[in-house]
């Protein structure tokens, strides 16, 4: 047996390998493999025997930002590199990739790398392969074929007759060097490539958003949709780049597109079919440009009509196609990857629990953290009453038998087949199916769980469980009926909490738990564990934030995120404009209590004045009285004495003339000083 050896992986630099298209082009050439056999070895293989497998590929590239740790797809990669470490890495790779198709920005570098790459074709140690990644947007203008067969398809076997569209006239620039630099040491191709699809979407992820969100009662098909539009997997773009790199074909131009030849309309009803709401609605195509969520080239690219066949594909290659009908023929494949790409998977949960433990309103809470839909049976018969009432004149006497049977099953406590049918329809809705839903309070008892999911497990996908998440609350009876106790009597009436019913209902859910087979038994036959929760503890929703895991929903838009900092700074100015008004009114009060006192202290202060000069006066009648009895006599007569003798020490003169004088030392003769005309009347 010949000697086996071991196959060196080429290496490949890709452009933007942190964009939608190059990094499943870089996905894909990451898990290819070759077989490193010789003709020999190949013959044996035909046999019988195993060959030896090993990677094909080793992929480099430049990325806008680096990421904190490298894709397991990557080998290296760069972040603007200048244009002389650049060329470095592009010497040191076998192939060179460069994908344009969606960023036009790249047409210069590309450019510039073809250019240096041919410019150094003496130094290269091996031969290399430069792939140029187009867009069908330079046939956009080509004219057809024959006016008069409309549906004769452009092949890339009159590439040379191609007109591109005005957006796009650097882009068959680029083709065309590309395809005239080719020599035998430094092959060059261009593969025109049709709008990608799948993997999580490209240019079309915003009619699957605008579906998923189930926000809009119509997905927008913008013009009349009567435009043909070239398509193609990524996944099987990524087939045609990689036979390419292997086969090295003669034709150095290559159309790359699927067989689906599929209309814009065509396009649109599939995905708001499978996804959203089922409903189309026409619009003006100029309304397309005020959706801030399309590029200009991306409104540009759904635009084109052409009808087109990848001839050199077809007759080079044996491709295995991932999606060779396209999208319309492969929607639930393409839906199912647009989810798992995204992280988009749906969130069921059930929340079993007696009654007035509070189901619905921990329900109402998990639907508004993860977007989720609230689900009970009640409602859903209801809204189903409702559409059949407004369809009663359309098909009466049907939608009236059905109408019938759901009112005559509304008054039964149990749940008749019907019921649970309009139930199953909700839950398998495409919105439940997109975000995932509550179901609140149902079902009750394994029977019920059996009936309700029955046959529905075959048709969930292979990532997918009945319930993901099954909360149980329970609490004592004298906390639910202290509960009860303290509703409003419009509330207790509206929920059926009157104390003979809730005293039933609750005995009910109690011997539906205690049997041999609940309803819990049912999920965890499904390996599904049911979570028990207190509904008194502070920590139960963040017991169950933790549980469930992060939202699987998209992160907010710049709007969306633009009116939530908006509500936020308008909460933030009416809290802030309550507490000044509460401040002020606060202020006016103490102000209004600061003036009562006061006024209340002036007067009292007033009040205390007059009593005092009341009492000063008094003071001073007695003290007047006092004098003018028992001192003036005296004193007059020593001051009068004083003045007529001046003598030298008129104060000893006068002390000594009182204490000679004091009248109860030298009682007074009974003569009446006050009817002396020589004594002066001082105090008069």
């Amino acid at each position: 047996m010949p000697h086996k050896h071991k196959a060196t992986p080429k290496r490949v630099f890709i452009n933007n390998i942190d964009s939608y298209s190059s990094r499943n082009v870089a996905k894909f050439l990451c898990k290819a493999v070759l077989n490193a056999m010789d003709e020999e070895e190949e013959e044996e293989e035909e046999e019988g025997e195993e060959g030896h497998l090993n990677q094909a590929f080793q992929v480099v590239g430049t990325v806008s930002n680096l990421s904190d740790e490298l894709p397991p797809h990557i080998l290296e990669e760069y972040c603007h590199p200048g244009k002389e470490e650049l060329l470095s890495k592009l010497m040191e790779c076998q192939v060179i990739i460069y994908n344009i198709s969606q960023d036009a920005d790249q047409v210069e570098e590309a450019s510039w790398a073809v250019k240096a790459l041919h410019d150094h074709r003496e130094d290269f140690t091996s031969p290399k392969i430069f792939i140029l990644i187009s867009t069908v947007m330079t046939w956009a203008n080509s004219i057809p074929l024959d006016p008069e067969d409309p549906e004769l398809p452009f092949t890339d076997e009159i590439f040379y007759c191609r007109k591109a569209h005005p957006s796009f006239k650097k882009h068959i620039d680029l083709e065309k060097v590309v395809v005239k630099v080719g020599k035998s040491i430094f092959s060059t191709y261009v593969v025109a490539s049709g709008l990608q699809y799948g993997m999580g979407e490209g240019v079309f992820h915003f009619f699957f958003k605008e579906s998923w969100l189930g926000e809009a009662s119509a997905i927008s098909i913008y013009g009349d949709g009567k435009n043909i539009i070239p398509t193609i997997h990524v996944t099987d773009l990524a087939s045609v780049v990689q036979n390419v790199i292997q086969h090295q074909p003669r034709p150095y131009y290559l159309l790359a597109v699927d067989l689906s030849n599929n209309s814009m309309e065509e396009l649109v009803k599939i995905i708001a079919t499978v996804v959203g709401p089922g409903n189309t609605v026409n619009r003006p195509f100029e309304d397309i440009y005020l959706n801030p969520e399309l590029t200009v080239t991306e409104i540009e690219s759904l635009q084109v009509n052409l009808r087109m066949e990848a001839v050199n594909v077809e007759n080079l290659f044996s491709i295995h196609w991932h999606c060779e009908g396209g999208l319309v023929d492969n929607v639930d494949l393409v839906v199912e990857e647009y989810r798992l790409s995204r992280g988009l998977l749906p969130l069921r949960v059930c929340i079993l629990g007696p009654p007035a433990v509070g189901k619905t309103t921990l329900s109402l809470q998990i639907c508004k953290k993860y977007k989720l839909h609230h689900i009970t049976l009640r409602d859903t018969i209801y809204k189903a009453m409702a559409e059949l009432v407004s369809r009663r004149t359309e098909v009466a006497a049907e939608a009236q038998e059905l109408l019938n049977t759901l009112n005559e099953s509304m008054d039964s406590e149990g749940s008749s087949f019907l019921q649970k049918n309009v139930l199953r329809d909700k839950m398998t809705s495409n919105q439940c199916k997109n975000q995932g839903y509550v179901l609140d309070a149902f079902p009750n008892s394994y029977k019920q769980a059996e009936d309700l999911f029955e046959g529905k497990k075959d048709m969930l996908p292979p990532h997918a469980s009945l319930q993901q998440f099954v909360l149980v609350l329970d609490a004592t009876e004298f906390f639910l009926t202290d509960r009860v106790i303290n509703l409003p009597e419009e509330t207790v009436q509206d929920l059926g909490y009157e104390p003979e019913k809730f005293l039933s209902r609750l005995a009910i859910y109690r011997e539906n738990m205690q049997e041999e087979k609940s309803v819990l038994n049912y999920f965890e036959e499904l390996d599904i564990i049911p979570v028990l929760l207190e509904p008194a503890t502070s920590l139960l929703m963040r017991k169950i934030f933790t549980t469930m895991g992060p939202p699987r929903t998209y992160s907010p838009s710049p709007q969306e995120v633009e009116e939530e900092e908006r509500r936020i700074a308008e909460e933030k100015m009416k809290k802030e404009a309550e507490e000044r008004a509460v401040e002020a009114r606060k202020e006016e009060e103490e102000a209004r209590s600061r003036a009562a006192r006061w006024e209340e202290w002036t007067q009292s202060s007033e009040e205390v004045r007059m009593l005092e000069e009341l009492h000063m006066a008094n003071l001073t009648d007695q003290m007047r009285s006092y004098l003018m009895k028992s001192v003036m006599p005296t004193l007059g007569k020593g001051l009068i004495e004083c003045c007529r003798t001046q003598p030298a020490e008129p104060l000893d003169f006068l002390a000594e003339f009182l204490f000679r004088n004091n009248p109860h030392d030298h009682p007074p003769s009974g003569e009446d000083s006050s009817e002396n005309p020589d004594f002066p009347a001082l105090f008069d």
